[in-house]
């Protein structure tokens, strides 16, 4: 995953309390990293799989 150029976001629900992942749209990937701690790296997932994980949690 080349994360240089990736658009980074925060989720609307974080609200700025400093505990927050932060997501980028890749073609094939979704990357994801700590807000606070970017140069920490990220973590990568297939697309399919972060729908996955997403839909496991809207049904909690």
């Amino acid at each position: 995953m080349n994360a240089d150029k990736a658009v980074w976001y925060k989720s609307t629900y974080s609200q700025n309390q400093g505990q927050c992942v932060e997501i980028a749209q890749l073609p094939a990937l979704v990357g994801v990293r700590d807000s606070v701690h970017p140069e920490k790296g990220a973590l990568a997932f297939p697309r399919q799989e972060w729908a996955a994980f997403l839909d496991e949690l809207k049904g909690q």
